[in-house]
């Protein structure tokens, strides 16, 4: 098996311990990762460290960042296919959409090269005594710990603003899918930046994530993952108030109005839930349909998830299998608890008869009040659920801890734009799940968590804001 390892201040480096990284189309080991102890994780916030102290990143003309950041685009683009196949076996997912991954990683790189010299402050007016003006400077350290669902794509998404912005970064990668993402930093490697700017560990969460994160070098803290993990990182954050950025977790609901297109709406559903095996922060886990087309609109997408093809990524199935065998227990674990607590399966629920950890696409139809009406599932598991009104609608929507992102699906502009402005969520989508781009700022509110990610709203995340008053003499 091959084995990767962490990168350290500009150098590759191998560890005591070692991780194994299983395939989940397989079930069988696929590859190790070096497993970074708290010494490496030292090493690495100290490397960064140095690399704030000294300015060669914050302190150049943007303009140079501007250029790291292109060159490092054009090369995550040039790996986009080795890196892809990697990503397929480490973590299960198609082999399109692992090298859509690389892709996506390569245009945050892009997107954020723009915006290196244009983080701008403002001259405060105070009267012809005094000059006052605000800079933008970077935290310094910023501590980014990555989920395993899409690491190379949420890697970059974080990384490239952070970079950008001047910040050196330590990154800490998922145990589960670690191994693309050293393809990821191999690429941004050869774009020049300086000594120390990025740091990428491989180490178990409760022991290195929980280190960093209580680190007194560590500046500014990015999490995406689940709630549980999330609030833990809150606590530890809270005790030197580390400024955070949140993306947690999603229980999003899509409502389908009366005159909602069938069609749209099904093109929607496939991706929307059973994209990536479901295994989405922000997938419509929740459909919320008008009575007087609910069993139409039920029987078409159970049609619809009966009709997907499953298999290993590299043959680009429709759906592949999720992530880990302990995912598997436990999206099947919820199914049988809503089966328990009186839902109706409608399609799937089941481990078929395959190879590696899949979910049987599954359809299920459930009552608000249920646990899986109420928290992520995090599988191809879609909950269907018939309102009578506008009012209802909104209410069912809005009924759960979370508010990542939310849908309508309508003809009448007036009344899903209505409805869309009652959604209690970050992004709310009209007419197409997951409308929108790396250009489209991202993030959620109560459980969901705070702080945005994407678009340029995102690269004020990894500033602050600095005051400079100065009191002109009276000569």
């Amino acid at each position: 098996m091959q084995h990767y390892l962490n990168y350290i201040d500009g150098q590759w480096l191998n560890a005591e311990r070692r991780l194994t990284v299983m395939n989940p189309g397989t079930g069988e080991p696929h590859a190790t990762i070096a497993q970074a102890s708290i010494e490496d994780a030292d090493l690495a916030m100290a490397a960064a460290r140095r690399c704030v102290n000294s300015g060669a990143l914050s302190e150049v003309r943007p303009a140079r960042r501007t250029t790291w950041m292109l060159k490092a685009a054009e090369a995550i683009r040039a790996i986009a296919d080795e890196g892809a196949l990697v990503a397929c076996r480490e973590n299960g997912k198609s082999l399109n959409d692992a090298r859509d991954e690389f892709i996506e990683a390569a245009r945050y790189f892009e997107y954020y090269a723009g915006m290196a010299d244009k983080i701008e402050g403002i001259s405060v007016p105070l009267g012809k005594d005094y000059v006052d003006f605000t800079q933008y400077v970077p935290f310094g350290v910023s501590v980014q710990i990555v989920p395993w669902n899409f690491p190379v794509s949420i890697c970059a998404r974080s990384l490239a603003p952070a970079l950008a912005a001047g910040n050196a970064v330590v990154i800490k990668s998922p145990e589960i899918s670690p191994l693309a993402m050293t393809l990821l930093v191999k690429a941004v490697e050869q774009a020049g930046f300086p000594q120390g700017a990025i740091n990428l560990l491989c180490g178990k969460g409760s022991e290195v994530g929980s280190h960093l994160v209580k680190h007194p070098d560590a500046n500014q803290i990015v999490f995406t993952g689940s709630v549980p993990t999330g609030q833990r990182i809150l606590k530890d954050a809270a005790e030197r108030a580390t400024p955070s950025v949140m993306e947690l977790g999603g229980k999003s609901a899509a409502i389908a109005l009366a005159d909602a297109d069938l069609d749209t709406l099904l093109a929607s559903v496939k991706v929307g839930i059973f994209f990536n095996a479901g295994q989405v922060c922000s997938a419509m886990s929740r459909l919320l349909v008008q009575r007087s087309r609910y069993d139409e609109v039920k029987a078409a997408v159970v049609a619809l998830a009966e009709s997907l093809s499953m298999g290993q990524g590299e043959s680009n199935p429709d759906l592949t299998p999720v992530v880990s065998e302990g995912q598997q227990r436990q999206v099947l674990a919820m199914i049988e608890q809503a089966r328990a607590e009186g839902a109706t399966v409608l399609t799937g629920g089941v481990a078929p008869d395959l190879s590696g950890y899949f979910v049987a696409p599954t359809v299920i139809e459930a009552t608000p009040d249920m646990r899986i009406a109420q928290e992520e599932v995090f599988g191809p598991v879609l909950v269907i659920m018939p309102f009578d009104d506008e009012d209802e609608a909104v209410a069912l929507a809005n009924g759960t801890d979370f508010g990542l992102v939310a849908g309508v699906f309508g003809e009448g502009l007036s009344q899903t734009l209505r409805v869309a402005n009652r959604l209690r969520g970050g992004q709310v989508f009209i007419n197409e799940w997951f409308a929108g781009g790396i250009e489209t700022p991202f993030g959620g509110v109560g459980l969901s968590g705070f702080g945005r990610e994407k678009g340029q709203e995102a690269i004020y995340s990894y500033v602050q804001t600095r005051n400079i008053g100065i009191r002109l003499s009276r000569g």
